[in-house]
């Protein structure tokens, strides 16, 4: 490992926090926009000499509608390079990039990266998927149709371009993420490609932990509706995962999108992969993408840094210097053109909240210890103690404890707003936040360290071990695990949903949760805070209001927190 540092009521809220998330999202997917009409090479203004001389240097632009199979037409543009610009073969063909645009947003959204791209000398094709825009057919989010459009699109730039066929290569951000891995999947001839805020697990992302993350789809579907068509089939399942009906059929329909499914495919195709995602990607879960990239056996590497979804990337959309999207570049040079100078390592962390830069060979080796913290029974004050230390109100570690709470309340504890809590973390270091000593005890159960001596480097992902009982049969903890400063304000570190169904009332049954995954340094003089509680405004919550579920430690499977630890 290397390591630098770097300077520097749930359906109610639900309501009320969808025109923000709507808001952001169409902020991040089109803030490339307004520079769009300017984007395209043009040499006006410039004088008859220094016109001719420019027009020489860069790439050309065009629009294109190019046809699919089935008769739709996809609207597209396409940069090609200007004749004598490094990287052709001996036949003039340059390597291509194929751009699939991301949720809700059009061709236009990729403009300026694809000139920087074209000025390299690759030929880039953008194009509107399906459904959305002035692109023909329905919203078919990442199924066969969109997947079959792929090859389509990449027979018509070899027919058309100065592409060759041998360097082929395909990048996207959200939507356009997802589509670039099931296209490494379907088509062998994609050497590379770079998927940027995508998802490797289409189930896990609106379903982890059997919970329906709502907020997330709320926020898809505000983007989707004035941008795009849903076919017939999307409608059913969208209008099935809010009204909780046909899970498994949901589940089924989102795996079939997931490049998960598919990846004995992409590692038979040898497809060199790059991923970037965000620590609080609220849209497609960290833990979703890393649990894929392990699977990858082929040329593969992955980014995390701090951000919510797609804000890593937008500035790079504005044409601006931008980490993740230099990253996506250099692998194509490195596998189109075999120029990406020394290979860098196959993981690359940016810690929060320092902001320091790790690099690791591989996932494994992120955290090369577990510290496991025993959660003690609550004191006067209705706090646990965690792990073998005493809280600062006397709470004290042992098994045969059980303590309540009550379903269907949110205890002030939660995982922050779709697409904007990442942001706030990415910019100005600030997660969502909570005074842990003022949560109601009865309806968030508490535990928590001793201050540490030392910085605890957590890497991974944490998971808890308890024993819970509910007095209906179906019902959701979600867990958090919090920063505390000495003040005893919290910072979330991590959290995660559980749900179950179908349970006896009043019997005991083991409850795990695994929360994302992240990277967090823990300052010294700190302590850890877990908080379990039964509703947050993310997520479609089953604990019924009025029911109470309980957590215990048998001296037989004592309740525990699992820290990966760098």
């Amino acid at each position: 490992m290397r390591r630098t540092q770097r300077p520097g009521g749930h359906r109610a809220s639900v309501r009320t926090t969808s025109a923000a998330v709507a808001a952001a999202l169409v902020f991040v997917g089109t803030v490339a926009a307004a520079p769009a009409a300017q984007a395209a090479p043009t040499s006006a203004d410039q004088g008859p000499e220094r016109a001719a001389a420019h027009a020489a240097a860069v790439p050309s632009f065009r629009l294109a509608d190019i046809p699919m199979k089935d008769g739709v037409v996809l609207k597209a543009n396409v940069f090609t390079p200007a004749p004598g610009t490094p990287g052709a073969d001996v036949y003039g063909r340059y390597p291509v990039i194929v751009q699939p645009a991301s949720w809700g947003q059009n061709d236009y959204e990729y403009i300026l990266q694809g000139k920087r791209l074209a000025s390299g000398g690759y030929v880039v094709v953008t194009y509107t998927v399906r459904g959305f825009w002035f692109s023909g057919g329905e919203v078919d989010v990442a199924g066969p149709k969109d997947v079959a459009d792929i090859s389509s699109v990449i027979d018509w730039v070899l027919a058309r371009t100065p592409a060759d066929p041998q360097r082929i290569g395909m990048t996207g951000l959200s939507l356009g993420g997802g589509l670039t891995l099931m296209g490494a999947a379907a088509d062998p001839r994609i050497k590379a490609v770079a998927a940027m805020s995508g998802w490797g697990d289409l189930a896990d992302s609106l379903y982890s932990g059997e919970t329906r993350h709502l907020q997330a789809a709320a926020a898809l579907t505000a983007v989707q509706v004035p941008t795009g068509r849903q076919s017939a089939e999307f409608h059913r399942m969208l209008t099935d995962l809010f009204a909780d009906r046909n899970a498994p059929e949901v589940v089924n329909w989102a795996r079939t999108r997931s490049p998960g499914a598919y990846v004995d495919r992409i590692n038979a195709n040898g497809t060199a992969v790059f991923i970037a995602s965000a620590w609080g990607d609220s849209i497609f879960n960290p833990s979703q993408i890393t649990a894929f990239y392990q699977k990858l056996t082929g040329p593969k590497r992955i980014e995390l840094r701090p951000g919510d979804h797609a804000t890593q990337e937008v500035t790079g959309l504005l044409g601006l210097d931008n980490a993740t999207w230099a990253s996506a570049l250099r692998w194509f040079d490195e596998h189109l053109k075999s120029s990406g100078g020394t290979p860098r390592p196959p993981v690359e962390l940016e810690v929060r909240p320092t902001g320091a830069q790790e690099t690791y060979p591989s996932w494994q080796a992120v955290s090369s210890r577990t510290e496991r913290l025993q959660l003690g029974r609550a004191n006067a004050f209705g706090t646990g103690a965690l792990g073998g230390g005493t809280p600062g109100s006397g709470g004290t570690v042992g098994t045969g404890w059980w303590t309540s709470v009550a379903g269907g309340t949110n205890s002030g504890a939660d995982g922050g707003i779709t697409e904007v809590s990442g942001l706030l973390d990415q910019l100005v270091k600030l997660p969502p936040v909570v005074v842990v000593p003022l949560i109601p005890r009865w309806a968030g159960a508490v535990w928590e360290s001793a201050p540490y001596a030392a910085t605890q480097n957590i890497r991974g992902a944490v998971k808890l071990h308890t024993t819970g009982t509910a007095s209906a049969p179906e019902g959701t903890v979600i867990g958090y695990l919090y920063d505390v400063n000495p003040l005893g304000v919290g910072k979330l570190i991590s959290h995660a949903p559980q749900s179950w169904t179908g349970r006896t009332p009043g019997q005991a049954f083991p409850l795990d949760i695994q929360l994302f995954a992240t990277a967090y340094d823990l300052p010294a003089g700190h302590r850890l805070a877990l908080v379990l509680d039964t509703e947050d405004p993310l997520y479609g919550g089953r604990s019924p209001i009025g029911s109470k579920v309980s957590f215990g430690s048998p001296e037989n499977d004592p309740s525990e927190l699992v820290l990966p630890l760098r």
